[in-house]
């Protein structure tokens, strides 16, 4: 797979990165609208805990308190349990505290910035973290040994995991545990998966309806496919991925299509991420207005960041707020 640069790169990354994805969690009460605490609390899971990754089982030996995310979302998990990163990558590049509109208020301070792909080992070790989180990336052994380096605790991808394939569920079970936040890890699982129900039973039109999730990027066009989250969350709202796209699919979340392929993005309905595009060159391409399902109306043009970025988070929270503006979105495409 060729990648898009600089933020580009990173969001075609997301999935599972998969990075949106989509991803497109959330609670139901009041846990997401109280500011995050810094890592530490009075109650919680006993430590040592021990957490079992690609590269063996971690054990973190007290409750974490400076503690730094370097996977796409990790922040982001952290933040919904409560626990305030000391530094993080900014995967999604946002400004400021590198959070999302749905995850805003809750730091007290903004955690330093260290990299995506390539990590700033030294701001890394300045900020002497006693536990570091990297459940939602590369899964690269030497990328993992670069981080062992430093001595501290580092959870990587799960058992099994592929490279940005980590899905929300994954993550949120590795964070939490690192963490000793799982109770607050159970009822937030429970209050999503329950706005997914209530968002399914409301939509019954979604049912078996197939959709495309293309991406029209600075290098041209493309699709996700099964195993991102963005694709993960319409099929779980009832949808199938195109069999067009998905027959496509190799080893990644994503695959490239050539100017005579983006007819394959033909689909009950159809929905276009842009990457390092403006909205209008998008809506003005004559191949995609060509397509069937985009001619006939039935199409979403996802070029509002901040529902754009909370589908590709794949995250606790992010997938909440994705819950709560894009279901509406789909609906209306479908019917008009």
């Amino acid at each position: 797979m060729r990648f898009a640069p600089s933020r580009g790169r990173r969001l075609i990354l997301a999935a599972a990165a998969t990075a949106l994805a989509l991803s497109a969690c959330s609670t139901t009460g009041t846990e997401d609208d109280d500011a995050a605490a810094p890592a530490s609390s009075a109650a919680g899971d006993q430590f040592p805990v021990t957490v079992t990754t690609a590269f063996g089982d971690i054990t973190i030996p007290s409750e974490p308190t400076r503690v730094v995310t370097l996977g796409w979302s990790d922040a982001e998990t952290a933040l919904a349990l409560g626990v305030q990163p000391v530094g993080d990558a900014n995967w999604m590049a946002f400004e400021g505290d590198g959070q999302g509109v749905w995850n805003q208020g809750k730091y007290t301070t903004p955690p330093e910035k260290v990299g995506t792909l390539e990590l700033d080992m030294e701001k890394i070790a300045a900020l002497k973290p006693d536990l570091i989180l990297d459940t939602r990336a590369s899964g690269d052994k030497a990328r993992y040994d670069q981080i062992a380096k430093l001595g501290v605790p580092v959870v990587d991808i799960p058992v099994g995991g592929e490279a940005y394939k980590t899905t929300w569920e994954q993550q949120l079970d590795l964070v939490s545990k690192a963490l000793g936040k799982t109770a607050e890890a159970a009822k937030l699982k429970a209050d999503l998966d329950a706005q997914f129900a209530s968002v399914v039973a409301a939509n019954p039109s979604f049912k078996d309806k197939t959709i495309s999730a293309g991406v029209k990027t600075s290098e041209g066009w493309g699709a996700y496919v099964s195993g991102d989250g963005r694709v993960d969350f319409l099929q779980k709202l009832g949808f199938k991925d195109a069999p067009a796209v998905e027959a496509l699919k190799k080893d990644s979340f994503f695959i490239s299509l050539s100017q005579e392929q983006v007819n394959l993005l033909d689909a009950d309905l159809t929905t276009v991420f842009m990457i390092g595009v403006e909205a209008d060159v998008v809506k003005s391409d004559k191949l995609l207005q060509a397509v069937p399902s985009v001619k006939a109306g039935h199409v979403v043009y996802l070029d509002n960041k901040d529902i754009s970025t909370a589908f590709s988070s794949n995250s606790i929270l992010g997938l909440k707020y994705a819950l709560e503006q894009v279901p509406p979105l789909l609906a209306a495409a479908l019917a008009g």
